[in-house]
């Protein structure tokens, strides 16, 4: 039998956010971990209001960002290795 609880890591722990029912105390589970392309803005201490301001002004960038020619950063870790570029440190 599989049971499925959400829940959310942190510092080293999953907070679950119902109890399961029917589940024995030390019974073996296996955690899956899922990426979302949302970010929880409360987390990190931005409100709806602060969250409205952001958007509004990172939108002025949305068309550079969004542009073809940005496609070279989408894997850039990737693209600066293929090509050599390491990391030079100037005095």
């Amino acid at each position: 039998m599989l049971t499925s609880v959400e829940g959310t890591y942190r510092n080293g722990r999953v907070e679950l956010t119902e109890q399961p029912t029917d589940v024995d105390e030390g019974t073996q589970v296996i955690v899956t971990f899922i990426r979302s392309d949302e970010i929880d803005l409360a987390s990190q201490g931005i409100n709806e209001a602060q969250a409205e301001i952001l958007r509004s002004h990172l939108a002025t960038f949305a068309d550079d960002w969004d542009s073809p020619e940005m496609s070279i950063y989408d894997n850039y870790d990737a693209a600066k290795t293929r090509i050599g570029i390491s990391t030079m440190q100037f005095s």
